[in-house]
């Protein structure tokens, strides 16, 4: 524990205030992927009380699907379009694809079982995790695919960087990609809007009435099918732009980047108060940070250590999380 400890003191004083702000500007770029899927989380726990365990594939087969039409629009070396019409398609594509499979897996997966034991639409849950990957994996046979964004819009000649990785501004002597300024931007924008939705729209008014008393709901002629279809429509759309956010600033998509992705989310939901939507962004953002600096401090192979140790203290400690409420027991 000393010697760990030495390290971790050794390794800031050689990082200084420069490599401080780098992890912390690679911690929010992750935790804003991490915020996005645990916004699907808690929202569908809001609605129905499921965990709903194959989010992290949704998120992966969003990653892939803008994948297929980054490269079929001839990006990254000669796109046929200009940057922004380009991601515009990417991120739309990617998002409405995996609204569209969110849907789907509620249709046939969970709506059978809405009033079944709770044990059953978790295994449900489960069971359609592992079909998407191994789905994918059978159509991928296990490639590594890379949106090579570095590319795109560069010169393969020189090796240069492509527009996404010119440095949008600097702090400390460290740049700031534009890259990682459209990842932070774009998912504060959602989160954002997905506030607006649920707090000033009619469907977020049922969401929340859902949320509180299906039956009740139902019965003030709220037309609760429709809004939990809403429901995972919109968490969908939300891991689908994770997935694509992924893809463009680290690159690679594989059939199993969802599963870990979707454990980190998970815990994000947990630290903000499941069920909380300010807790899910509160908890993604914390989580990226927490891990960025445990991979800067500690090292990369603690790193996930430090993640799940975390979800473990607050499950033991603190279950209802950072902003969630504590369930009322009926007598």
């Amino acid at each position: 524990m000393h010697f760990l400890l030495y390290n971790i003191v050794d390794t800031v004083r050689s990082l200084g205030w420069a490599g401080a702000f780098e992890l912390l500007r690679n911690g929010l770029v992750l935790g804003s992927l991490y915020a996005l899927i645990a916004l699907g989380y808690t929202m569908v726990y809001g609605i129905l009380k499921l965990l709903n365990f194959a989010h992290g594939d949704i998120y992966m087969v969003g990653a892939f699907l803008g994948y297929g039409v980054f490269t079929r629009l001839g990006a990254p070396l000669s796109p046929v379009l200009s940057l922004v019409p380009l991601l515009i398609l990417t991120f739309l594509a990617a998002m409405l694809g995996a609204g569209a499979l969110g849907v789907a897996v509620e249709r046939f997966a969970y709506r059978p079982l809405r009033n079944a034991p709770r044990i059953a639409p978790l295994i449900s849950a489960l069971g359609v995790a592992f079909f998407l990957e191994n789905s994918v994996l059978l159509l991928t046979n296990g490639t590594h695919y890379n949106y090579s964004t570095f590319e795109l819009g560069g010169n393969p000649n020189t090796g240069l960087p492509g527009t996404l990785f010119h440095p949008a501004f600097t702090v400390a002597g460290r740049p700031v990609t534009v890259v990682q300024v459209l990842v932070v931007s774009t998912g504060l924008a959602l989160m954002l809007a997905l506030t607006l939705l649920v707090s000033r729209t009619r469907l977020g008014k049922a969401m929340r009435a859902t949320a509180f008393d299906r039956e009740a709901a139902s019965m003030m002629g709220i037309d609760t099918d429709r809004v939990i279809t809403s429901t995972f429509f919109i968490a969908s759309v939300l891991a689908g732009a994770a997935g694509v956010m992924f893809g463009l600033y680290i690159g690679e998509t594989y059939y199993f980047m969802g599963f870990l992705a979707g454990l980190k989310a998970f815990t994000a939901a947990v630290v903000g108060g499941i069920g909380s939507i300010p807790g899910a962004m509160v908890g993604g953002l914390l989580i990226g940070v927490v891990e960025s600096f445990a991979i800067g401090y500690v090292g990369g192979q603690w790193s996930d250590i430090v993640i799940f140790g975390i979800l473990i203290l607050f499950m033991l400690l603190r279950p209802s999380g950072l902003f969630g409420s504590r369930a009322i027991q009926k007598v």
